[in-house]
């Protein structure tokens, strides 16, 4: 009797390949031939569940949202039913940083999706900026929860979110490089928060 196969294991088999080539050599590694490879399987399968490289970039970076967004709803339901905002706000910004080897690959492949925008290498800013929009929309509302009066809630909430989001993002390439340590990183994230819910 044939071997029933399950085609979402296999993608999810091709897009952890294609993770690990990108954490190893960069997104310009990433071939169909190198994920092939790495995955233990031919390039025909490959372009059997992925006609494009595109495609299967694009759902390598699904791969990793989802895992992420995982990790976060875990993380959101640990806090129980009311969180204060500052509460929410550092677990949220402390599952960014790259603490232990899943985070710091998620950051280390995020960056190489940044970075192919920045360079034209295939991929779109535009087709990698919902994760970052839902992240900015959670920031403002733990801001305006933070915010007493109707003035401070109304100014700038938005530019502040996204101006923690780009903090800690660069917060978490510098730990990449060794600019920051865990401990050094914690601190700036609460000196942010100082800063922001004021």
């Amino acid at each position: 009797m044939p071997r029933l196969v399950d085609h979402e294991v296999r993608r999810r088999q091709v897009t952890d390949a294609v993770r690990r080539v990108i954490c190893a050599g960069g997104l310009e590694s990433v071939t169909f031939q190198t994920v092939a490879a790495e995955a233990g399987f031919s390039v025909r399968l490959v372009q059997y569940y992925f006609g494009t490289k595109k495609e299967f970039l694009l759902a390598t970076h699904r791969s990793v949202m989802d895992d992420a967004g995982a990790r976060f709803m875990k993380r959101w339901s640990e806090l129980g039913t009311d969180p204060t905002p500052r509460e929410a706000l550092r677990a949220v910004l402390t599952e960014l940083l790259p603490l232990d080897e899943p985070r710091r690959e998620e950051v280390l492949i995020l960056g190489a999706f940044g970075w192919a925008a920045i360079t034209g290498q295939g991929i779109t800013a535009e087709e990698t900026f919902a994760a970052p929009r839902a992240l900015a929309t959670l920031v403002a509302d733990q801001l305006i929860r933070a915010r007493r009066d109707a003035e401070s809630r109304s100014v700038a909430v938005e530019l502040d979110a996204d101006l923690v989001l780009m903090a800690v993002g660069g917060l978490a390439q510098g730990m990449l490089q060794g600019y920051s340590t865990r401990h050094s990183a914690e601190q700036l994230i609460e000196h942010l928060l100082d800063r922001v819910l004021q």
